[in-house]
Parts: structure tokens; sequence; C-alpha cells
């Protein structure tokens, strides 16, 4: 798994990549949690996330947005953050200039973030969002949603508690056009400690299942 590099717009951006062997694979995007509460790309649901894409021939890319690691920059409370997920998505369609197919995938924070990045992103095709911190952060952005996804959280959780993630699945499930599935991790608290296993067990048949059936020519 090679280490990269790649310009952001605040100077280099520090990944790990993730080549598929067909010159059209798809291409994902993992997103890490909040920089200063220790988010970085290799937090393990970030790490389990990039090898979930991986293993199923997707050319995928994880990254440490500005200030994390060796990237360069500093924090910016999300507005950088969102620039550096944009640039990265940029660098990797520009390696896959042949692909077919587009995910974003982030925890918390970087839920957030993603779901931003896929409203300046058409082509995305589907999206994982875990632990989405509706409570914390401003998501009225999603008018609408573009893309059919999964919201996947925990029912202990007390950083992004389930009745406001409650509340943006039942928001996004009245527009039309789109699906969004929403499954809840029984005991699992915001970090799925002891359940990261489930998370991505879950997360993986839901990206097998909605690919086949794009496949299909069943939608979006």
């Amino acid at each position: 798994m090679p280490e990269v590099i790649f310009n952001g717009p605040e100077g280099r951006l520090e990944g790990r990549y993730q080549q598929g062997k067909e010159p059209n694979a798809p291409v994902a995007i993992v997103l890490h949690p909040h920089p200063e509460f220790g988010g970085t790309m290799n937090n393990q649901i970030v790490y389990h996330l990039f090898y979930m894409f991986a293993e199923r021939g997707f050319s995928v890319l994880r990254f440490n947005s500005r200030g994390v690691g060796r990237s360069q920059g500093m924090f910016d409370h999300g507005i950088g953050e969102l620039s550096d997920a944009a640039a990265a998505l940029d660098w990797l369609q520009a390696l896959n200039r042949e692909s077919r197919g587009c995910w974003i995938a982030g925890f918390s924070f970087g839920a957030w973030i993603g779901m931003q990045l896929l409203m300046r992103r058409p082509e995305v095709e589907g999206f994982i969002s875990v632990a989405p911190p509706e409570n914390l952060y401003d998501f009225s952005f999603l008018a609408p949603c573009p893309s059919s996804g999964l919201i996947i959280h925990g029912d202990k959780d007390r950083v992004a508690p389930p009745s406001s993630v409650q509340k943006l699945v039942d928001k996004l499930k009245t527009q039309k056009g789109i699906t969004i599935e929403q499954q809840i991790v029984e005991g699992a608290n915001h970090f799925f400690e002891g359940k990261v296993d489930t998370l991505i067990d879950a997360s993986s048949e839901y990206l097998d299942r909605r690919r086949a059936e794009i496949a299909a020519g069943m939608g979006r």
C-alpha cells in the first residue's frame, strides 16, 4: 500500500493509496474524524473502510487533512478540510480517468465533510456515512441530497446521539429519487468499540448490494 504525497490547497497532503487492478476500477475516498480529537487516516474505522473498498477492486485513497501527520497547513474548522477532500478526489480521479463509479465514505467529522463533498460531485454514485454528528454540525446543505447512501451509527453513541442522527435520516428520507438506508448497530458507542467488525460487515453488505443494483441498471 503505497504512501503518496499530493498537492492540496495549503500545501502537501499525505495519504495511502491502493490502485485497483482493472483500468476502469471504481474509485473511493475515505475521510477521517476530527483532527483536534485525534482523528487521522490511521483511525481504525477509516483503515477498515479503506480495505473494504480495496478488497472489492476499488482504487481507494485515505489521507490526512491539513495539519495532520505530515500534511501541511493548519486545522480550518471544516472549510479548509472540505477543500482538501476536493483536492484529494481530484487527484484520485486524475489517476483513474477510465473509472466507472465513485464512492465517498467518512466517519464522524469525516462524514460531515464527505456529505458536503457529495453535494459538489454529481458523479458520486453512493456514500457511507458513519456516525454523522448532526447535533454538532450543520447538515442543512443536503437540500437535496444528490445520491443514495448508507447512514450507520450506534445506539449507545453519546457524541452523535441516535435521536440527532434520526433527525438527519428522517429529513433525507423525504427526498425523492434517492434511497437513504439507515442501520443501527446495537451496543455500539461513537467509536464502535468492540463493534468495528459489525460495522464493516454491514457496510460491506450494503456496498455489494448497491453496486449490484447499479450494475443491473436499477438506478442510484
